[in-house]
């Protein structure tokens, strides 16, 4: 298969079930236990803001972005981002970032953060979070947590724990 032969459009109910397929077959049964997974849990992915690559009508890669909040600052959460083994390194992966990313800028967010690869994520524009400034709710590499800004000092407000943005929306609440 070839780029070419790739369809993207943005996430809908109806391939919630492909999605998982694929997150359970690039993640494994560990991807429960990542800092990610744990924020995710918090509450539901911004379907408008993630999109799929599909070909001959099943979707072959994901990405999904989710609100957090961290401190004072408020931005996305890149990710999953899963791309099927038989499409890997053709450039879906880093299409589907592509159009998150623009997504997220039209959105109005001040930035996206993610746990990932600098030499992958940054030719995207994502660059290190400095070390200490956030943490996540399990453990992570704190080298591999990287950030895109679209607004000047956005990534500078997210300090402290980072959390599912309708977790602190709760805790505000209580």
């Amino acid at each position: 298969m070839s780029f070419a032969d790739t369809i993207y459009m943005p996430e809908q109910p109806a391939h919630d079930s492909q999605i998982e397929i694929i997150n359970a077959e690039a993640f494994g049964p560990g991807r429960f236990t990542r800092a990610a997974y744990k924020i995710r849990e918090g509450g539901p992915h911004e379907r408008s803001l993630s999109f799929v690559a599909m070909n001959d009508g099943a979707v072959i890669a994901s990405v999904r972005m989710t609100r957090i909040a961290a401190g004072a600052g408020h931005a996305l959460l890149l990710g999953p981002l899963a791309v099927r083994p038989a499409y890997k390194n053709i450039g879906i992966g880093r299409k589907l970032v592509a159009m998150a990313l623009e997504a997220a800028e039209n959105s109005g967010a001040g930035a996206v953060i993610l746990v990932g690869d600098e030499p992958y994520y940054g030719p995207l524009g994502f660059k290190k979070i400095p070390r200490g400034q956030i943490s996540m709710p399990r453990p992570v590499d704190l080298d591999r947590l990287l950030a895109v800004e679209f607004t000047p000092g956005a990534v500078a407000a997210l300090t402290g724990e980072v959390l599912h943005a309708d977790q602190v929306r709760d805790t505000e609440e209580a």
